[in-house]
């Protein structure tokens, strides 16, 4: 199958891109090569699960990548996915340290109709084998736990996955489970991980398992990792579906460890002339501590930068002690408590359009303000005189404070030489 790009350039081969085989699938970049596939006779086949193995192609049989093949077995046959062909499988054995290639199994032909059905009928019975495997276990006393079943594809031979804390001597076991079943019996033991990885689920963090979808090799986690990174130490949130330690905790640990070089060690107290503060807790990530007054309760709080700590540890050492863990310039303001509930009111955006409103009828009446003083000043001569008999007419009151202010005025003006007063004639002295 092929897309033809918009650009005319050529066409994108979706070969490479196929069938989604989890944590074993491999991204064939060479699919769209023209002669990929006859470039080897090696061809990688998956099974159920986590099993896949590598076979060769001696018949020439045109193989791509999801075809249906029956493989050789020990004994009789086996049935897979073809997941990749070409010049990768040679890569990919060297990865599997797989040398001789003598050792390597041959692919018998493309699945039939009939191989399909005896595949299905095999595939049907191990659950039901599973139940029975356990049980039997159980009366042996043996301590194990049988966590898979897979049959061959032919349905003559059944490989049990178990899980043991300790070496188990399954010798009578597999007398018992060949008596039951009928077929020829392999034990393969498995960690916990493994199990894990094979069964699948959904993770706290709600995707799924990494165990089950990419991880290959798993790596031993320990509970400095948790310490590393400022987690309590709490069997159930560390815990993995696995009852292991999640893998997870390995992924920022060397973040965690980095970012832990710029913060002051735990132990080493700070004095300041309003006492001695003790470590209480730190932001790793933020680059934040806080100190406390008292060493074994939280009292008198304060939150500092790991520079601000290690510039008053070096005030310390010199016999310097600082009027406060803060900076001057960084000296918190206590900030106004806010009424959330005043927040969340229905009607606090109706009081906003009621100041608006009031705002522009404001306005409104200021504008006509203006025009009335506007008016008054642009009137013509003959306004003055009709306006004369009503200004006669106005009360004596009105214009006896405006006359008293004039007198002031002119009172308190220095008055030239040979000026006769307003209220006599004479003449001013000298």
């Amino acid at each position: 199958m092929e897309f033809k790009l918009h650009n005319g350039s050529g066409n994108l081969c979706c070969k490479s891109c196929g069938r989604q085989d989890k944590q074993l699938n491999t991204y064939d970049w060479l699919a769209d090569i023209p002669g990929n596939t006859e470039e080897s006779d090696f061809v990688e086949v998956q099974f159920k699960n986590t099993r896949k193995g590598y076979y060769r192609n001696s018949n020439k049989i045109p193989l791509e990548k999801g075809d249906i093949v029956a493989v050789e077995a020990m004994p009789g046959h086996d049935i897979g996915v073809v997941t990749l062909t070409g010049r990768l499988v040679p890569l990919q054995m060297k990865k599997a340290n797989i040398k001789s290639e003598t050792d390597i199994k041959r692919i018998y032909r493309k699945a039939k109709p009939v191989d399909m059905d005896k595949y299905q009928e095999a595939k049907e019975r191990e659950h039901s084998t599973m139940i029975r495997a356990r049980q039997i276990a159980l009366s042996l006393n043996l301590n194990m736990k049988i966590g898979d079943v897979e049959y061959q594809g032919d349905g003559n031979k059944a490989i049990f996955y178990y899980i043991a804390d300790e070496r188990v001597d399954f010798r009578q076991l597999i007398k018992v489970l060949a008596e039951a079943f009928r077929v020829r019996i392999e034990m393969k033991q498995i960690g916990a991980r493994q199990e894990a990885g094979r069964i699948g689920g959904i993770g706290p963090c709600g995707r799924e398992l990494c165990c089950a979808t990419w991880m290959t090799s798993f790596v031993s986690v320990s509970t400095g990792a948790a310490r590393f990174q400022d987690i309590s130490l709490n069997p159930q949130k560390l815990a993995g579906q696995c009852a292991k330690l999640k893998c997870c905790l390995n992924y920022e640990v060397d973040c965690y460890v980095e970012a832990q070089k710029r913060l002051p060690s735990k132990e080493v107290e700070l004095e300041t002339k309003d006492g001695v503060f003790y470590f209480f807790k730190a932001d790793i990530l933020s680059n934040q501590v806080t100190y406390s007054s008292d060493k074994s309760i939280p009292a008198n709080l304060v939150t500092i930068s790991g520079r601000r700590a290690f510039e008053i540890i070096g005030l310390n050492k010199r016999g310097i002690k600082p009027d406060s863990l803060l900076a001057e310039e960084h000296r918190t303001v206590p900030q106004k408590p806010v009424d959330l509930v005043e927040q969340e009111s229905l009607t606090r955006f109706d009081r906003n359009r009621k100041t608006k409103n009031n705002g522009n009828n404001e306005g409104n009446g200021n504008r006509n303000k203006k025009k009335k003083k506007s008016n008054g000043n642009n009137r013509p001569q003959g306004s003055e005189q009709s306006n004369a008999p009503q200004q006669a007419n106005a009360p004596k009151e009105q214009s006896k404070p405006r006359n008293n202010n004039r007198n002031k005025n002119r009172n308190n003006k220095p008055k030239p030489q040979g000026e006769k007063n307003a209220s006599n004639d004479k003449p001013v002295q000298k």
